[in-house]
């Protein structure tokens, strides 16, 4: 899993509330059993105006000019700023994989769906929560100053303006230290490799029938 320790980016403005991971990444492309390759259908049904399917080339597609990504002046970004309730509805890791895939690092709203938020950690994704009033304010800030950028500060947890102002934002302390050394589960699991390769060894000396594999 990357890193999340400082992160500069862009902003794009997600100005809807109740944003649910169908919309995040429609249930059409949940078929593919990879873990990549979701990015170029990310909000789908709202970035095209036809209908996408597993494996279509996003080139061969109709983007629509209305949808915040597909405006020029946020192409690249990398903090999504979103409403309220962001990521309810089911409970699919591919909407993180999509966010993330797309080249999104983190995301702001005032409240997630609890499923989502967990994902997200567990995907090197940054989620941060923080009050609705500040939301209003850097989503008139983001609309009023194009290239508008957030820099985010993990380890101090601010998140730090274009003018130098700071908004402190709350991690858990154990969410926090995978994100900063890039610890999904299975890289947690993998830092125990040495005792759980002395396990395996000891446990085969002492019950050596278990290295046995029946031959049907």
């Amino acid at each position: 899993m990357q890193t999340f320790t400082l992160h500069q980016g862009l902003v794009a403005p997600m100005d809807r509330e109740n944003v649910d991971t169908d919309a995040i990444i429609p249930k059409q492309f949940l078929k593919s059993i990879r873990k990549t390759g979701f990015g170029p259908n990310l909000f789908d049904e709202w970035r095209y105006l036809d209908k996408g399917e597993p494996g279509q080339d996003p080139a061969s597609r109709q983007p629509n000019p209305d949808f915040v990504l597909n405006q020029p002046r946020y192409a690249g970004a990398s903090v999504l700023l979103a409403r309220k309730n962001f990521g309810c509805g089911s409970s699919r890791e591919h909407a993180p994989w999509a966010i993330d895939q797309y080249g999104f690092r983190a995301i702001i709203a005032p409240s997630y769906a609890d499923i989502f938020f967990n994902n997200c950690f567990k995907n090197g994704l940054l989620p941060i929560v923080l009050p609705e009033a500040v939301v209003d304010q850097l989503f008139n800030e983001v609309l009023a100053f194009p290239g508008y950028q957030l820099t985010i500060d993990l380890a101090r947890q601010v998140i730090v303006k274009p003018q130098g102002e700071e908004i402190p934002f709350d991690v858990q302390a154990f969410r926090k230290y995978c994100l900063l050394n890039g610890l999904d589960d299975i890289g947690l699991t993998l830092r125990h490799k040495d005792k759980i390769a002395a396990y395996e060894a000891e446990r085969l000396a002492t019950k050596p029938w278990l290295a046995h594999t029946m031959v049907s």
